[in-house]
């Protein structure tokens, strides 16, 4: 925004004048009555000047002198520095909103090629509640990059071999069941499980369907690893079409397995790898880490090992500059070591490599009717909320109440997920979920929808949308200049809780708006509420989308 850009120039200007050693930023006030823009430069650097801070604040701003598309400037408190933009800039800012294609974004990440690794299920396991949390972040951040300039690609990775194939290929062959039928393959990988825990001779037997999965030696468990492999994959993709996601490339062990192996093979000469007990390991312990297992004692690579070819293989399908990894909290050390060991293999991937951790996923109890203890598929929390949602979408305007209430479902899980901080635990609440009140996603996309019909019937009624330079600028627009700022720090602190907290207090604010003030009233006013309100519909819509949220034009 040019108006803020305005502001850190004459903020340098004068910091260089004062001798401040200091890069000039700008934070946005908690309360509008403290201004649209803040710096607390003059507490942090009084003691050092020899001046009390309100003082030097007083210098700060005489240095800085007449900022353009500013109306006034206050120092308040100990010494902040409130800046309040001009009627004419909030104008401006309805104007861009209004008819840039580009609204919010910003060209931080431009030509930056990008992967982000996201949801990453495993064929022949259920889609659970975990992998919603996993694809719902990801997705948001890849939205993010995309309206940050990045040349960005989005990328599945999704254990095809591995044990919990071998459990459900076992669990295949005792019950005899299709592995056409998804919910077959779950019900085989159960009991699966349950008897590799349990009995020796089925522990056995499921490690030697393990061997015959990775060579291939056996017709009979290849036909049930094809059938099953393609059931699995195919359901996944209706989830993610549900969700939103298409990724452009898809990942799978089979493949990452073979060359991780030959990555640990070559490197236990240079001692990066060690043989110990007939397995090869990583020796964390040398690093602070711990060691951990890249070849077992079978000479099967595991998750490691597979991980470190897969960096690799990513590299070689798109020469990434940054490469983002998210997953579940539960593999932090894990990825401490693998990010060591890929320092040592492949140092330049390495320092282009973050892992982002997420929280895991709890249900209130007693909230949901079809879980399972506190255990859901995605799939089935989804349909669940969908069902609740059913009724009321079919009160709505909406041509399709059963895409709508999908819409609203969607909505309900994607924003508790990322209204918190994406390291902490999320305790998913049905009824504050699917909430039309406040703090949710379908609340946003209400309001959304409300804008929408302010629009529609000022064009019905032929009021035309224009907006007034002097109107002094009300909440809803003084919160709307803020998104380009929302939207730049969210991608840059990887934080997509930024946005959907400031969508929240942005429909509040617009729904406070609405609720007292006759739009359509006849009168010359009223062409520059239209407008307001249509800057309103577009600014909620590009953030649902960098939420991955759909915003439904009817509700």
């Amino acid at each position: 925004m040019d108006a803020a850009q305005s502001i850190r120039d004459a903020l340098s200007r004068a910091f260089q004048t004062l001798g401040i050693p200091e890069e000039a930023t700008l934070e946005h006030p908690g309360e509008l009555e403290n201004g649209d823009y803040a710096t607390g430069a003059a507490l942090r650097h009084a003691k050092q000047t020899g001046m009390k801070p309100r003082e030097l604040a007083e210098k700060i701003v005489a240095e800085a002198g007449k900022i353009g598309g500013i109306s006034k400037v206050e120092i308040a408190g100990a010494g902040f520095i409130n800046f309040y933009l001009a009627p004419e800039t909030f104008a401006a800012v309805l104007e861009e909103a209004r008819s840039s294609d580009t609204w919010g974004a910003n060209e931080n990440e431009k030509g930056k090629k990008t992967i982000v690794e996201y949801t990453d299920p495993n064929p022949f396991k259920e889609f659970h509640i975990g992998h919603l949390v996993t694809n719902t972040i990801g997705e948001s951040i890849s939205r993010l990059f995309v309206y940050a300039g990045a040349d960005v690609k989005r990328a599945n990775y999704q254990g095809d071999v591995g044990r919990h194939v071998a459990r459900a290929i076992w669990g295949l062959i005792q019950s005899g069941e299709s592995p056409e039928d998804v919910k077959a393959l779950g019900r085989a990988y159960a009991a699966g499980a349950k008897a590799d825990i349990d009995g020796s001779v089925a522990k056995a037997e499921i490690t030697a369907i393990n061997r015959e999965v990775y060579d291939r030696s056996d017709e009979k468990i290849n036909d049930l690893y094809d059938r099953g492999r393609k059931t699995s994959l195919d359901h996944f993709e209706m989830l993610y079409a549900i969700l939103g996601t298409k990724f452009d490339f898809y990942f799978f062990e089979s493949e990452a397995g073979p060359f991780g192996k030959e990555v640990v093979l070559a490197h236990i000469k240079d001692g990066v790898f060690k043989e110990s007990d007939g397995a090869t390991v990583y020796e964390g312990e040398k690093k602070g880490l711990h060691t951990r297992v890249f070849l077992n004692s079978e000479g099967l690579p595991t998750y490691e090992a597979k991980e470190l070819g897969l960096s690799k293989m990513k590299y070689e399908k798109f020469p990434y500059d940054q490469s983002f990894i998210v997953t579940g909290n539960e593999i932090i050390e894990y990825f401490k070591v693998l990010l060591a060991a890929m320092n040592d293999v492949f140092p330049d991937l390495a320092k282009k490599t973050t892992h982002v951790p997420h929280g895991m996923m709890r249900l209130e109890v007693g909230k949901m009717s079809s879980r399972t203890g506190n255990v859901i598929t995605g799939e089935s929390l989804i349909a669940d909320l969908s069902e609740a949602a059913r009724e009321r979408a079919k009160e709505s305007r909406a041509e399709d109440a059963d895409r709508l209430a999908e819409q609203i479902a969607v909505a309900a899980v994607k924003y508790q997920i990322l209204r918190q901080a994406t390291g902490k635990d999320i305790i998913f609440n049905r009824e504050q979920a699917l909430s039309l009140e406040g703090d949710s996603g379908p609340y946003i996309q209400y309001a959304h929808a409300r804008a929408q019909a302010i629009v529609e019937k000022a064009r019905e009624q032929k009021v035309e949308a224009n907006v007034n330079p002097a109107a002094e600028p009300s909440e809803v627009a003084r919160l709307l200049a803020r998104f380009p700022d929302i939207v730049e720090r969210a991608a840059k602190n990887l934080e997509p809780q930024l946005v959907a907290n400031y969508l929240v207090a942005f429909a509040s604010a617009f729904n406070r708006w609405y609720a007292n003030e006759h739009i359509l009233d006849g009168t010359p006013a009223a062409s520059h509420k239209v407008a307001l309100a249509d800057a309103t519909r577009i600014t909620l819509k590009k953030g649902l989308w960098l939420l991955g949220i759909e915003a439904p034009e009817r509700m």
